[in-house]
């Protein structure tokens, strides 16, 4: 058992790198590195982080030396002989030829690009610029070591008792939400948290704590490392990166159109079977439906990551029943702000019409609300994102089914909007 305490209150850089192996990432960060390697691995990109919690100035409070150290330390690491060996080797959905040979060739010898660092307004301007195959990486990685970073700063101050107390009421949380869970033993659920994680340490933890405490329930997670180091399966297929950069790959406001359709169509080209989750709301969910060729309704299912969560839900079930195909055999995963209450009341409402499932994020593995000692905020999970700025000489855009989670510059954003219209879209709050 980990004394948490004990380990944040004697913090060494050497004991306690934040990226301890390049495994460290989403398991579906490989498998679209593997389609961008083998379709678009030149593609000009550029990769930047956004603070959406503007209130929070993360430059103020992570010293740009400590950041500097944990990005240079990931530049500096290579995958091991036994990683690769498990990526090429273990069964992932079922299957031990996931990744090819040659991929797993590419990655022996992979490193970071560099990165540029600055900042502006109390803000960190992280970028990664270069061919798309050499920079995607970057993305998580970078986003658990801020996160990471600004968890150490917020409990720099805090006394050795005053962390035992800390972590021994998010421990009490994490208890409170596995017994809810219990009374659910239909329900199934994976540990998305990677990205906006508290630490590894604490991920680690409750990862494990949900494994061991959940049985059946508990499906997987979508971290590679902890899957290779704990023996659990790893969950996830693809992102909205891959339709925003193929976008901006389109001659025309037709193609633009097309660009979504034409993801799926390569994807399905590699990949197969679990696989085939569609992820619909990149430029809006209800347009992307309406409008899909007839094929998408064979894919195994989808993922909501933007709209309303139940209005999503009944949204799948109605599209799959105008197109003739039965939704009870199609998965629907939920994972968008998602935490225990609602995803009972997901599944209350949608289990048998749907093979429903849950990517539980951030507040799985970063909800220390209401736990500091000292009854302040600075531990509260904030909304954190490193997402493709530009690719091909354009602005990267995406719309989302939430409009407070559109990027992009803002003249891309209103063609984008002629192209593909505003149905469906509602804003709602961002919590991570």
């Amino acid at each position: 058992m980990v004394d948490f305490a004990n380990r944040v209150h004697n913090h060494n850089y050497r004991l306690d790198p934040i990226i301890r192996s390049l495994l460290d990432t989403d398991f579906y960060k490989f498998l679209m590195h593997q389609f961008i390697w083998m379709l678009y691995p030149d593609v000009p990109v550029t990769f930047g982080l956004i603070n959406r919690t503007t209130s929070e100035r993360l430059a103020d409070v992570i010293p740009e030396t400590v950041l500097r150290r944990q990005l240079d330390h990931v530049r500096n690491l290579r995958f091991r002989e036994n990683e690769l060996v498990w990526l090429a080797g273990n069964k992932f959905y079922g299957r031990r030829d996931i990744f090819r040979a040659d991929y797993i060739e590419y990655l022996r010898d992979f490193q970071l690009p560099p990165y540029r660092l600055e900042t502006k307004d109390g803000q960190y301007v992280l970028t990664f610029e270069g061919p798309w195959a050499a920079v995607t990486l970057w993305e998580i990685y970078a986003l658990a070591i801020m996160s990471e970073l600004r968890s150490r700063a917020a409990m720099a101050n805090l006394g050795k008792f005053e962390l035992d107390v800390l972590y021994a009421q998010a421990k009490s949380k994490t208890w409170d939400k596995i017994q809810k869970l219990r009374k659910f033993p239909e329900l199934r659920l994976a540990e998305f948290g990677t990205r906006r994680r508290h630490g590894f340490l604490w991920q680690e933890w409750s990862t494990t704590a949900l494994a061991n405490e959940l049985g059946p329930s508990f499906v997987g997670t979508s971290n590679a490392y902890l899957s290779f180091k704990h023996g659990v399966e790893a969950i996830g297929t693809n992102s909205h990166e891959l339709p925003m950069v193929l976008a901006t790959l389109a001659a025309t406001d037709r193609d633009l159109k097309q660009a979504q359709y034409l993801t799926l169509e390569q994807w399905q080209r590699v990949y197969d079977g679990a696989l085939l989750i569609v992820l619909p709301d990149t430029f809006g969910s209800t347009q992307f439906l309406r409008d899909a060729p007839d094929w998408v309704a064979d894919w195994t299912g989808m993922r909501f990551d933007s709209k309303e969560p139940f209005a999503a839900g009944e949204e799948m079930i109605a599209w799959y029943r105008s197109r003739g195909r039965d939704a009870q055999t199609k998965r629907g995963m939920f994972s968008d702000s998602l935490d225990v209450d609602l995803m009972i009341g997901l599944h209350q409402q949608f289990h048998g019409r749907m093979r429903e499932s849950f990517g539980w994020g951030t507040l799985s593995t970063n909800d220390f609300r209401n736990c500091h000692p000292r009854g302040l905020k600075t531990l509260d999970p904030i909304s954190l994102v490193c997402k493709v700025v530009s690719a091909n000489g354009r602005s990267a855009v995406k719309l989302s089914d939430n409009p407070l989670k559109a990027s992009g510059s803002a003249a891309e954003i209103e063609r984008y909007l002629r192209v593909f219209g505003r149905e469906g879209a509602v804003r709602q709050p961002v919590i991570a």
